[in-house]
């Protein structure tokens, strides 16, 4: 089957899986049967040889039923049967058959009909047999002349295939193909023969080329492509012709064509590391990332641009404004890229220019609308912000821009500016003054929750000075409103006048209710009735009037029920009172402002206590809050107690260093983590590049003739896609083992294992059936079906399988998700000893969710918006005994080991994954699928004092499959008790 299949240059792929018609019946149809059923049967005929039967019986059939036939799509068919069919018998010689097939290849080679020959021609260059091939040299000699261009550009190539594999039957075809050439008019043939000669003679094609040397960048665009090819190759093999090549390809480099623009730079950069040759090339290759329109031909070239990047360090430096050019395109992934490139090309001389141009495109974002405009947004920011990272000189003026779009931007824009300013103002001490001024007179314009608790964050850890302290004071107050909330809203309650809103009865047409009740005064003197219902209403409607009403923004939020932004504020406030308390000698007004900021938190409390609110406050909010009203008493005792030692002393010690010191130390390591992060990156770069001092020195010109050195990179990228690398396939041997699955017992007729691969989206089954009995199994298949999204794309052939003889099929299933799926099947054959059909039922293949997850990372930030996003959840208890000898440290990254996911919080937040830890462990995991799902988990565990690991794990993710995988997966048994 093996040999038979060696044959093959074309596929057909079967869509019917119905039964296949008889032997006898496929004679009768193509015996006595229309155009059309020829058509149809030839179909079926094909498909079955392509499936493993040969089928020689019908050979004569078809050489006496079809071959005469004038239909042109039956006798295409035709020649993709005469290609497949077996042309030689048992004993190696061709079939004597094949003399009417010869006789008919021979008279469509000189059809009046140029389709058919030119189909004839493309035919001959897939045919071996020289015994075939000799009566037809002569016709095929002669389509090199004749009338049609479509019949001469296949001539050519079959003329070339007839000397590469038999050469002693046209020794001549180099000069006859360079004869031709020089003669020819047409373009696509001259193409073609260039292309033919290049593979069968080198001399030959570059005694042409130095022909026509000076023509070529008039030429076509075909002759130009096939051209630079040849300049590829023969520059490695010729060194003494590689400066008058580099001259044309700067002159190709102007074409207009962009398939040769591409083309050229190509081949410019594979020639010569020079830098103006590397310049030369980024720029066309730029170029055409603006100019053309598809976006994958823009990605495409923008990553070519990369590759020199980073094989040409700081030489590209000088064109990252015209990367940035790129940005006019309206795709997303495209900007991204353009993006990505420009900030690793950025540089100090440059670096004002591209923030400029950023801060024009972020502009845009606010008064223009584009498509996916957040995401375009947020992707700007952050190259804003890597920009200010690197470079601190532009740090102030971009902090200033961004904070004069805050009230502009959508809520997940503005968090990450605030992200942004955080670490500014950790990272450069100088300028946290003028930041918190700037940002405090921001407060009174934002209206985002997350905004304003970042916001707060900074002015409580960040106001050092006085000025700062009072100013920060004054904006917050400003934002609060009148103080106490409870008692201002109750007044301009009372304020609403009793006729202000309509009863719902009136504004919906209804008649009022029946005047039961009290009398009142009105305000002209006369009488009305007032009942429960009309009261009730209208206080209703009152209270619905002093909600609506215009209020200070951190008052509104307070009062939408954010009570996170107030323990946030509560918080702050204290901050402020105990650093006013360690700068400031004025005793009276630290007591004045902590007063103050204990009422304001006294107030809130209140506030969402009462009917004023949309939602009432939570429990922990109110803890929270209350937690800083006694931090902020036990401080001032611990001030008039300062000269007493004892523990009110080291009380109020740890309040100062939990308020002033812990939480910016805390955020201190994490910017230092992320520092680290991006430092590690950079190294990991720098080092794929760098030359180690003991590295050998290679001069191309004294290396081997026969070295991969200089070989033309196409031809070995071709290589590598096409064959593999041998290397890799070499350290995959060991973990093949553990991938065979055993599908049948070693006692039944037939025993099966299959070796489960998993090459991205597709599983493929090699099936290895072994035949333990003395008998032949005739007409044996294996069936296979599917559970979950799984598709069974490639079902195996039938096949019969001689006594104590085995054989290899492969089965193809399509992966569409990360659910969990489900392979089962079985063996079905028949025996001479049994008319009967016998079945082997086959063990289940599960599939592996692992094979399609791998770990991730990504921002907080992010973390933090998918969070929220995603709506699926799997929540997993957690209760083992491992970790008493490992500690939380080891339970986690056994977890991570069993689940392919990626820790995401830095050291300094693992509180128990430490020796000294505090017994208690949260962290972040993240990890992405081959499908691009994004698989989020957070891990909140403490270890008991027996060694008992306690907590649950969430799960989330966008699709309900990937979140109940991952929550039941095996491997999580191996941890200890999980309970789901």
């Amino acid at each position: 089957m093996a040999t038979f299949l060696e044959a093959s240059y074309s596929l057909v792929l079967q869509h019917d899986h119905s039964e296949q018609p008889t032997l006898q019946e496929l004679r009768q149809q193509l015996e006595k049967g229309t155009d059309d059923t020829k058509v149809e049967t030839m179909k079926r005929v094909l498909t079955v040889m392509l499936n493993g039967d040969p089928m020689p019986q019908l050979l004569m059939h078809i050489i006496r039923f079809v071959m005469p036939s004038k239909s042109k799509a039956l006798k295409k068919l035709l020649y993709l049967y005469y290609e497949v069919c077996p042309k030689l018998d048992a004993a190696g010689k061709l079939k004597q058959e094949m003399i009417l097939v010869c006789n008919g290849i021979r008279m469509d080679l000189q059809h009046a009909n140029e389709y058919i020959r030119g189909n004839t021609l493309r035919f001959l260059c897939k045919l071996r047999e020289p015994e075939l091939i000799e009566p037809l040299l002569a016709p095929a000699r002669a389509c090199l002349e004749h009338r049609h261009s479509y019949v001469r550009k296949n001539a050519v190539f079959a003329v070339a295939s007839i000397f590469q594999h038999s050469e002693h039957l046209m020794p001549d075809a180099p000069e006859l193909i360079q004869t031709f050439l020089e003669s020819e008019s047409d373009n696509t043939c001259k193409r073609n023969a260039f292309a033919a000669l290049l593979s069968i003679s080198h001399e030959k094609a570059l005694q042409y080329l130095s022909g026509v040397f000076e023509g070529i960048p008039n030429a076509s665009e075909l002759l130009q492509l096939v051209e630079l090819e040849f300049i590829r190759k023969d520059a490695v093999q010729n060194q003494q012709n590689k400066a008058r090549y580099l001259r044309l390809i700067f002159d190709l480099l102007e074409a207009k064509e962009s398939t040769v623009v591409y083309e050229a730079a190509s081949s410019l950069t594979a020639l010569t590391n020079n830098p103006v040759a590397v310049k030369a090339a980024a720029a066309k290759f730029i170029e055409l990332s603006i100019k053309e329109s598809d976006n994958n031909v823009k990605l495409i070239v923008l990553e070519k641009v990369n590759q020199l990047r980073q094989g040409n360090q700081g030489i590209l430096d000088d064109l990252t404004m015209e990367i940035l050019r790129v940005l006019s395109s309206p795709d997303l992934d495209v900007r991204k890229k353009a993006l990505e490139l420009a900030m690793d090309m950025v540089s100090s001389k440059n670096v004002e220019e591209v923030v400029m141009l950023l801060k024009k495109e972020l502009a845009k974002t606010v008064d223009e609308q584009y498509e996916k405009n957040n995401e375009y947004r947020s992707l700007l920011i952050h190259s804003i912000h890597q920009c200010a990272m690197k470079f601190s000189e532009i740090a102030q003026s971009v902090v200033g821009l961004l904070m004069d779009f805050i009230s502009d931007f959508n809520n997940a824009s503005a968090v990450d500016v605030i992200s942004f300013v955080k670490e500014v103002v950790e990272r450069f001490p100088q300028m946290r003054s003028s930041i918190v001024a700037r940002l405090v007179e921001t407060l009174a314009e934002v209206r985002a929750g997350k905004v304003y608790r970042g916001s707060l964050w900074i002015v409580g850890e960040y106001s050092l000075e006085e000025s700062d302290i009072q100013g920060a004071w004054k904006r917050i107050r400003a934002s609060l409103g009148e103080i106490p909330i409870v008692a201002s809203e109750a007044r301009l309650l009372e304020d609403q006048p009793d006729g202000e809103a309509p009863l719902p009865e009136q504004a919906n047409g209804h008649s009022k209710a029946a005047p039961t009740g009290s009398r009142k005064v009105l305000a002209d003197g006369t009488y009305a009735t007032e009942s429960a219902l009309t009261s009730t209403a209208s206080a209703q409607a009152k209270l619905e009037l002093v909600k609506a009403a215009q209020k200070p923004p951190l008052r509104q939020l307070i009062l939408d029920g954010d009570y996170f932004l107030a323990t946030v504020l509560s918080s702050t406030l204290t901050k402020l009172v105990m650093r006013h308390s360690e700068i400031s000698p004025d005793a009276a007004r630290t007591n004045a402002l902590r007063a103050e900021a204990m009422l304001i938190m006294i107030s809130i409390i209140r506030a969402g206590q009462s009917q004023f609110v949309k939602a009432a406050i939570d429990e922990d909010s109110v803890d929270r809050i209350m937690g800083c009203v006694r931090s902020l008493a036990e401080f001032d005792a611990g001030r008039k107690a300062k000269l007493e030692p004892g523990a009110t002393e080291k009380r109020k010690g740890g309040l100062e260093l939990a308020f002033l010191e812990d939480t910016r130390k805390a955020f201190r390591d994490m910017v230092v983590v992320e520092e680290g992060k991006r430092k590690a990156k950079e190294d990991v770069i720098r080092a794929q590049s760098a030359v180690q001092v003991d590295d050998v020195v290679v001069i191309r010109q004294l290396s081997p003739k026969n070295g991969n050195d200089g070989a033309d990179e196409m031809a070995l990228d071709l290589a590598k896609a096409t064959e593999g690398d041998a290397a890799a396939a070499d350290d995959m041997a060991p973990s093949k083992l553990s991938r065979v699955v055993q599908l049948t017992g070693f006692s039944d007729p037939v025993y099966a294992e299959a070796y489960v691969q998993v090459n991205q989206f597709d599983i493929v089954l090699d099936v290895l059936l072994v035949n333990q009995t003395s008998e032949t199994l005739q007409n044996l298949s294996v069936e296979f079906a599917t559970l979950g999204d799984l598709k069974v794309v490639e079902k195996p052939a039938t096949q019969n399988l001689a006594a104590l003889d085995f054989l290899n099929v492969q089965a193809t299933i399509k992966v569409s998700s990360t659910d969990t799926g489900v392979i089962f099947g079985n063996v079905v054959y028949s025996s001479p000893s049994s008319p009967e059909s016998n079945v082997v039922i086959l063990n289940d293949v599960h599939v592996d969710i692992m094979d399609y997850i791998h770990p991730a990372t990504c921002t907080e930030a992010q973390f933090r918006t998918m969070w929220t996003e995603f709506e699926w959840e799997n929540k997993v208890n957690i209760s083992t005994r491992m970790g008493a000898e490992q500690g939380l440290g080891g339970f986690l990254a056994r977890l991570m080991k069993v689940t392919n996911m990626r820790c995401l919080t830095a050291n300094g937040g693992m509180g128990g994954a430490g020796e000294e830890g505090c017994g208690v462990l949260g962290v972040n995991l993240y990890a992405r699928s081959l499908f691009g799902e994004d698989a989020l988990a957070n891990l909140s565990v403490e270890m008991g004092d027996e060694g008992l690991v306690t907590g649950f794990m969430r799960i989330r993710s966008r699709s309900q499959g990937l979140a109940l995988s991952l929550g039941s997966l095996k491997g999580l048994g191996k941890i200890g008790e999980v309970v789901l």
